[in-house]
């Protein structure tokens, strides 16, 4: 069913475009028309190939990065061009991205690239419905003319084209040629009611799967160029150091070694193009690229941030805390609520920097020529790489081609192009493609890390248990100090989320930064500053609740209080909906059986978080032996994503975002010592293992008419006060430091 309601108008800068292939198939898709002050050409791209068999290929445009994009982007357009999901076959798309005489004017060649904050999904929903929809409507009106009956009297199903009045039938594939001399103007074009949909709302298996599985499926690691050679590359370790001096003797001595290059790194506190300065191995191969690094003997200058230690960090966030900081948000009068308070509360929390620590280390292919660059890296966002490209060669944004490969793993590394830098750099020194590959060590070493930081909780309630005063107070560097578009005042924002849970649910409150210094490189790890601040306040409200002797879920209920939509001004807005957060716990308290008796040495534990426009919770249940052996034997999770797009890959989104979650719970974490990096690789940096993974795991996706949102973070916030919380159920051991390593064991023995 397709109504009025559920139209759309085309954009009058957006055309449908059509085309035959080379093998005579049909070329769809949906371009910008530019002012022609832009002075930029867009070239026609298709989204959808409909070729002589009937078969349909389908681009996915948004980089993969494991969260299922490549699935379920293509799955919107399939269900309102009416075919089934099993004749279509998809393609990873190139970086569609025009640049006029600036970059501010860039015009995207079918809409933005990019994958972070969960936004894929949502940005794409309606849109890439539309392109699946118009592109049904050439057909149908390709079809009317050519049976000389009103368009209106066409169905379509499956590829298929049927006037049940006159019992005339046709495939997609007979009316390729009527369709591509056919255009859509600016007229309305319907849409499905989603209470029609075939494709979308159906468990899905991800595309590539059989080719991952088998080894079959390209990464960014098996890319290649013809002629190209191989660099890896010693960078300082130290943060913000240089280079004193290279002896580069014995590493040109190695067989297969070609060449070796420096370069320069940013000065302290710029932003960077490399993350550091670094001395490259140019060889025949990777292995010997490998070998004569290692007999590189470079000498650093170790540059301002010697005395940069973990344990001082921490020690200055406290002092911090002593003193007064910024305050962001002010609601109320916060001292006088305090003061009227019948209980106070008052915790602090402590949390590392952490690396992404994806499987696939950083890489990058490249080759800069004197007209332009070629690109293949898997990455978050290609648009960077473009620009990046630009920044370094000089070579106008136009002239960059990059190609995306499917990444192993993202979690915000990828959103960092420094690695694309590094390879074009090479290019450009060494005149040849260039296939740079970071080891494990180097990942680990140079990564952007999540911020870590010292939060300080305090709240006052009244004789029922209602908050009379809330304050947050955070002590941590800012992951936006290297930009150079945000000034000092405005740190805060990427640490604290000002419209987060409790604001606008208690009348006095206060939100408190303390902007501190550190020489580690920041970056958006997995959910940003959800994942610490979900953490602190999902474990203070527990520790509240166990305060005022009454049943945690039920508090949690009583703070949220009546379902309302409260105004959310951060991403994931603009509405914060109390109900649906409040609908996540007891979907999950549900299913976990909450309120049964726990045997004892074990315990439960709740928490939930609204993140980037969904609601997610989970229920924990733990072991806890007479040794403090830590077990996870069951975890219950829901969410509310509105309409979930393919319900297998929400299923698995929440899945991996679990053990992503209880991984860097149970024992990551970067330390810092003499101002570099302690962690090199998995052996001081443990993941966890299959044997620590939850002996059960559920999810329950609440089922509702809201818009979809992205999942890709959804899960990772709440996971590690749940867990923390059913710990204390289990021992009356509260964690408020992360990782939780041995703290069990040292305090079941005190």
């Amino acid at each position: 069913m397709r109504t009025a309601d559920s139209s759309f108008t085309l954009n009058r800068r957006q055309v449908l475009k059509t085309g035959l292939s080379v093998s005579g198939g049909l070329l769809v898709g949906i371009s910008p028309v530019l002012a022609e002050e832009a002075k930029v050409e867009v070239d026609n791209f298709r989204f959808i190939e409909i070729r002589p068999d009937n078969s349909i290929v389908i681009g996915a445009k948004n980089p993969e990065i494991g969260q299922g994009v490549k699935t379920s982007l293509p799955m919107l357009i399939a269900e309102e061009l009416d075919v089934s999901w099993s004749r279509v076959a998809v393609k990873q798309l190139p970086l569609g991205l025009k640049i006029g005489e600036s970059w501010q004017e860039r015009h995207w060649k079918w809409g933005g690239q990019g994958a972070g904050g969960s936004t894929s999904i949502t940005g794409n929903y309606e849109y890439l419905r539309r392109v699946g929809a118009a592109a049904r409507q050439l057909l149908v009106s390709a079809a009317a003319a050519e049976w000389d009956v009103d368009a209106a009297d066409i169905e379509t199903k499956d590829g298929h084209l049927y006037h049940p009045a006159s019992a005339r039938t046709g495939t997609y594939a007979e009316f390729l040629e009527q369709a591509s001399k056919s255009s859509i103007d600016e007229e309305t074009v319907a849409l499905k009611d989603p209470s029609q949909f075939q494709v979308v709302g159906k468990p899905t298996p991800n595309v590539d799967a059989k080719e991952i599985v088998t080894g079959k499926t390209g990464y960014g690691i098996d890319a290649e160029m013809p002629g190209m050679v191989y660099a890896v590359v010693k960078r300082c370790p130290y943060f913000d150091g240089t280079i004193k001096s290279v002896d580069d003797e014995a590493a040109r001595a190695v067989n297969g070694v070609l060449d070796v290059v420096t370069f320069d790194g940013p000065g302290p506190g710029e932003a960077p193009t490399v993350q550091t300065c670094g001395v490259a191995v140019i060889a025949e191969s990777t292995w010997a690229a490998l070998k004569g690094r290692n007999a590189l003997v470079v000498e650093w200058d170790q540059g301002p941030h010697t005395d940069e230690t973990s344990g001082g960090f921490e020690q200055s966030c406290d002092d911090a805390l002593s003193g007064t900081g910024q305050v962001v948000r002010d609601d109320g009068n916060f001292d006088e609520g305090l003061a009227a308070a019948d209980k106070v509360f008052s915790a602090r929390y402590c949390l590392p920097y952490v690396s992404h620590a994806p499987m696939e280390p950083q890489n990058c292919v490249a080759h800069v020529r004197e007209d332009g660059c070629d690109i293949i890296v898997p990455t978050q966002s290609p648009g960077g790489a473009m620009r990046i490209a630009s920044m370094v060669t000089g070579l106008h944004a136009n002239s960059i081609n990059v190609q995306m490969t499917r990444a192993g793993g993202g979690f915000g590394r990828r959103l960092s192009v420094d690695y694309v830098a590094e390879a074009v750099v090479l290019s450009q020194k060494v005149g040849k493609p260039v296939k740079l590959q970071w080891s494990r060590e180097d990942d680990l070493q140079h990564d952007f890390y999540r911020p870590g930081g010292t939060h300080e909780l305090k709240a006052g309630v009244d004789a029922d248990g209602n908050l009379t005063a809330w304050t947050q107070r955070v002590a941590s560097p800012s992951k936006y100090y290297r930009r150079s578009n945000v000034t000092e005042d405005n740190m805060w924002t990427s640490e604290i989320y000002p419209d987060d849970f409790p604001s606008r649910l208690v009348d006095n409150l206060r939100l408190e930064y303390f902007s501190m210094k550190s020489g580690a490189y920041r970056g958006s790890w997995r959910a940003p500053a959800h994942t610490a601040n979900a953490f602190v306040i999902q474990s203070f409200i527990d520790e509240m609740a166990r305060g005022l002797g009454v049943d945690p879920l039920d508090y949690h209920l009583q703070l949220l209080g009546e379902p309302q939509e409260l105004s959310y001004d951060g991403h994931g807005g603009p509405i914060f909906d109390t109900g649906r957060l409040a609908t996540v716990y007891k979907t999950a308290a549900k299913h976990a059986g909450w309120g049964d008796p726990v045997p004892e040495g074990k315990g439960r534990g709740i928490a939930g978080h609204f993140t980037f426009g969904g609601y997610a919770a989970f229920v924990v249940d733990v072991s806890v032996s007479g040794s403090g052996d830590l077990t996870v034997d069951k975890v219950v999770g829901a969410i509310d994503c509105g309409l979930a797009v393919n319900p297998m890959g929400v299923d698995a989104q929440m899945q991996g975002g679990m053990n992503d979650a209880l991984s860097t719970a149970l024992g990551l974490q970067i330390t810092v010592k003499n101002g570099r990096v302690e962690q090199n690789n998995f052996n001081d940096y443990p993941m966890m293992k299959i044997a620590q993974a939850p002996k059960v795991a559920e999810m329950h996706i609440v089922k509702n008419d809201h818009a979809p949102t992205g999942v890709g973070e959804m899960s990772v916030p709440p996971f590690a006060p749940a867990l923390t919380n059913a710990i204390f159920d289990a021992t009356g051991v509260r964690i408020r430091k992360l990782p939780i390593l041995d703290q069990l064991r040292e305090a079941m023995k005190a």
